[in-house]
C-alpha cells in the first residue's frame, strides 16, 4: 500500500498525513510503498507532531510577516493587476548533499554551453550555424535574436550572468531540464524571504539538519557583476535598472539592489555622454560601469530600439559598442532560451564542451520537422504543446486535460505556424506534501536553481521550489494559483 499510515515510523503519523498517496508519481518524501525517504525522516516526525490548526496558524504568521514587509507579486487579469501576498507552504523541500552536487554540476555544464553558444553566435562567426548544428533560419528568426548585439564584446564571454534553469523530476526520479531562463530570471528574492520567514516562524524545524544558507546571494551577485566591469572589478560602480514601482517584480528589484548595497535606478536616472553612462546624483554625474538591467531588450535604448520607450537610456547601445559599460544580462540572450532552441541544447553541450549532458532534456518534438509534427499531432492528447513565445505557463496545452475542441484548435495553430510551437512528452512532476485544508496532500512541483557566471560559474545552493496548490494541477506558476516552498540543500555532514 502507498498510504503512509503504518509506514514504520515510531508512533503514528498525525491526521495531517492520513491517506497520503505516494503511489501515482515520484514523491520526494515517500517511496511507492509509503516508506519515508532518508533525508525526510525527521521532517515527517516533526510534522506528525502537528495538527491542521497549528499548521494553519503558523502559515498565517508567515503571511503576516510577508504582508508587513510588502513581499508580494502581481497577477495580471486583462487590463488590471492584482497584488497578492507571496504564497509559501511550510513543508520544506530537502535536497541531500550528494544529490545537489550532481545537479549543480549539470546546471553549470548547461549554462557554460549556452554561454559558448551566445558568444559564438554574436561574435559574427556563428560556427555553430555554419556547421549546421542549429539551423540558421531558426536562430535568426527567433524573437530573442538581436542583430544589434553582433560584435559587442562581453567580458569573459559571459553573456548570461544570471540564469534560472527550471528542472523537474518525473517517474524515474531523475532531474530533467524543463526550461532555460537566460534573460531576466526572477524569483531569487522569494528564495531568501522564504528562508527568513521559515527561520523566524519554524526555527525548531532546523534543529535536526545543517542547511546551506541563502543570505549570501547578494554578495555572490555583487562579486559576479563587479567582475564584469570593463575596467576590472576594483572600484566598479554598479546599478540595478528597474522599469519602476508598477512592475510586477519591483519588490525583487529593490531587494537585489538592497542586498548588494547598490543604487536602484530608472532610465531617467541615467544619462549617456561621450558614449559613457553616468548616474545623476546630488553630487553630479557619476560614471556607471555595470548595469544589472531588469527590463527587456526592446526598452533599453529608445534611440536603437523602441522610440516610444521611456524606460531605457538614450544612447546606451552606443556606450555598449564603445565598451565603456557592461549590461547584465547581455543583449540578445533570448535566442538561447527560445523554446525552439531548447531541443538543441544537449547537442550544444557536446559541440562546445565535448561531453555528454549530465542533466537530460524532456523529450521534445520540433514542429518544423514534418515527421515529428505528424507523430506529435497524432498523439497530442497524450502530450504537452507549448508556444515558444509565451512564459508563465500561458498558452500551454496539457493533452490529457484538454477537451477535443481544445486539441483541434491546438492542431490547427501548430499546423499554421509550426515554428511557434514545440511539443513535449508529459512529465508527471514529482510531488511533495502541502497543506490542503485539514491535511497534507501530494502536490506537483518544480525547482528553479540560479546559476551565476562571470570569470567562473557558481550555482547558488537551493533555488525556488514552486508548487501547484490545486489538486492534480501541473501548473506551478504563482500567477496561476501556484505557491512556493523553502528549499533546503543539506550540508554533507547531514543525514
Amino acid at each position: 500500500m502507498a498510504d503512509v499510515n503504518g509506514n514504520g515510523l515510531s508512533g503514528s503519523p498525525s491526521m495531517l498525513l492520513d491517506g497520503y498517496d505516494a503511489s501515482r508519481v515520484y514523491d520526494e518524501v515517500f517511496d511507492a510503498d509509503g516508506a519515508v525517504r532518508g533525508a525526510y525522516s525527521r521532517i515527517v516526525e516533526r510534522f506528525s507532531e502537528l495538527d491542521a490548526a497549528e499548521l494553519q496558524r503558523l502559515g498565517e504568521l508567515v503571511a503576516d510577516e510577508f504582508r508587513r514587509q510588502g513581499i508580494t507579486f502581481t497577477v495580471y487579469s486583462e487590463d488590471e493587476g492584482t497584488e497578492r501576498i507571496w504564497p509559501m507552504d511550510l513543508f520544506p523541500r530537502l535536497i541531500a548533499a550528494a544529490e545537489w552536487e550532481e545537479l549543480a554540476r549539470g546546471l553549470a555544464q548547461r549554462v557554460t554551453a549556452l554561454n559558448c553558444f551566445l558568444s559564438d553566435l554574436y561574435s559574427g562567426e556563428a560556427a555553430v550555424l555554419a556547421d549546421g548544428l542549429v539551423p540558421r533560419w531558426l536562430a535568426v528568426s527567433s524573437r530573442g535574436f538581436e542583430r544589434n548585439a553582433v560584435g559587442i564584446t562581453v567580458p569573459h564571454g559571459a553573456h548570461c550572468n544570471i540564469a534560472g534553469i527550471d528542472v523537474v523530476r518525473g517517474a524515474s526520479g531523475r532531474y530533467q531540464v524543463l526550461e532555460d531562463n537566460l534573460r531576466n530570471p526572477s524569483g531569487i528574492s522569494y528564495v531568501a524571504e522564504n528562508r527568513a520567514a521559515m527561520a523566524k516562524v519554524c526555527s525548531w524545524l532546523f534543529e535536526d539538519h545543517t542547511v546551506q544558507p541563502t543570505e549570501q546571494y547578494g554578495q555572490m551577485l555583487r562579486s559576479t557583476l563587479e567582475s564584469m566591469a570593463p575596467g576590472g572589478a576594483d572600484h566598479a560602480r554598479l546599478v540595478v535598472l528597474t522599469p519602476g514601482i508598477f512592475n510586477s517584480a519591483y519588490f525583487e528589484h529593490a531587494f537585489l539592489a538592497r542586498s548588494m548595497g547598490v543604487e536602484l535606478v530608472e532610465g531617467r536616472d541615467l544619462v549617456v555622454e561621450d558614449h559613457t553612462v553616468y548616474s545623476r546624483t546630488i553630487e553630479g554625474l557619476v560614471k556607471v560601469d555595470v548595469i544589472y538591467r531588469r527590463i527587456d531588450d526592446d526598452f533599453l535604448d529608445p534611440v536603437a530600439f523602441r522610440p516610444d520607450s521611456s524606460l531605457g537610456v538614450p544612447g546606451l547601445l552606443g556606450a555598449l559598442r564603445a565598451g565603456t559599460v557592461t549590461v547584465c544580462n547581455a543583449l540578445g540572450n533570448g535566442v538561447a532560451d527560445d523554446k525552439a532552441v531548447y531541443p538543441y541544447v544537449p547537442d550544444l553541450i557536446r559541440y562546445y564542451l565535448g561531453a555528454e549532458p549530465i542533466i537530460d532534456n524532456v523529450t521534445t518534438y520540433t514542429m518544423w520537422d514534418e515527421e515529428q509534427r505528424a507523430e506529435a499531432l497524432g498523439r497530442l492528447h497524450e502530450l504537452v504543446a507549448k508556444p515558444v513565445g509565451e512564459s508563465g505557463g500561458y498558452g500551454v496545452l496539457i493533452g490529457p486535460h484538454a477537451s477535443e475542441q481544445e486539441l483541434q484548435a491546438a492542431r490547427a495553430a501548430i499546423t499554421a505556424e509550426p515554428r511557434e510551437w514545440i511539443v513535449q512528452e508529459l512529465v508527471q512532476l514529482s510531488t511533495l506534501p502541502a497543506l490542503a485544508e485539514d491535511r497534507l496532500e501530494p502536490r506537483h512541483l518544480d525547482l528553479r536553481p540560479f546559476v551565476l557566471t562571470a570569470e567562473r560559474t557558481e550555482v547558488f545552493p537551493g533555488g525556488l521550489t514552486r508548487v501547484a496548490m490545486r489538486r492534480g494541477s501541473l501548473i506551478v506558476n504563482s500567477s496561476q494559483g501556484g505557491g512556493s516552498k523553502d528549499t533546503w540543500v543539506l550540508a554533507p555532514e547531514s543525514p
